[in-house]
């Protein structure tokens, strides 16, 4: 699985702690982890805002197949990442969170709080979560017995979303296109997209972006 990770401004200083986890987590279920947001207070600047465009231009390019994103509270990096078709994300403050979401939601993207409630301990249960997160098979319900309900609401959910949303690429062109350059600036997400990225028109409408 090809996982990327996004820290935006204000939470930027702890992308350092969280890759950590991230990367030892990906080295023992062979995931590919990209850091693709803030690496630290003086890297290119983005606001959970830039984050919800980052994540649907990756998830819906094929880029990646999971987005760990996250903010002060990780509700603002939420409901950023909810407003974009293609992508279905939770919020996790706990490993149990994870593992629900993995096999109810089955969703492609988390946001997490990496100011409220990150104290003594906080490597550990993000470590925790990212164990629970993408270890097994995904799908397979909660409790069991309830896998079919759960994975039928899901999919009925995904398509209420779709229905509801415009085309990606159609929104993507409506957004202000000064946002989605300071969104795409930076080099790390440019080299994941353009090495990774599957969809030919909104990898050109990007490089139209970046080239502007």
């Amino acid at each position: 699985m090809k996982i990327a990770l996004m820290n935006e401004f204000s939470q930027a200083s702890k992308n350092a702690a969280v890759l950590q986890e991230l990367q030892a987590v990906g080295a023992e279920q062979d995931h590919r982890i990209f850091n693709v947001g803030m690496s630290d207070d003086e890297d290119h600047r983005l606001t959970y805002i830039h984050l919800g465009i980052m994540a649907a231009i990756l998830l819906n390019t094929k880029a990646v197949d999971f987005v760990i994103s996250g903010c002060g509270t990780g509700q603002g990096a939420l409901m950023s990442l909810n407003a974009h078709p293609g992508v279905t994300c939770g919020y996790c403050i706990d490993p149990a969170d994870a593992f629900l979401f993995a096999q109810i939601n089955n969703g492609n993207a988390l946001a997490l709080p990496f100011a409220k409630g990150y104290g003594w301990g906080a490597e550990l249960n993000i470590r925790y979560i990212f164990e629970k997160a993408f270890s097994g098979t995904k799908g397979q319900g909660y409790p069991p017995e309830r896998k079919a309900s759960q994975v039928e609401n899901a999919g009925i959910l995904n398509q209420v979303k779709q229905a509801m949303g415009k085309d990606f690429l159609q929104g993507l062109k409506a957004l202000d296109p000064q946002l989605v350059k300071t969104a795409v600036g930076g080099e790390r997400f440019q080299a994941c997209l353009l090495e990774h990225g599957q969809q030919g028109e909104i990898k050109d409408y990007i490089a139209s972006i970046i080239a502007a």
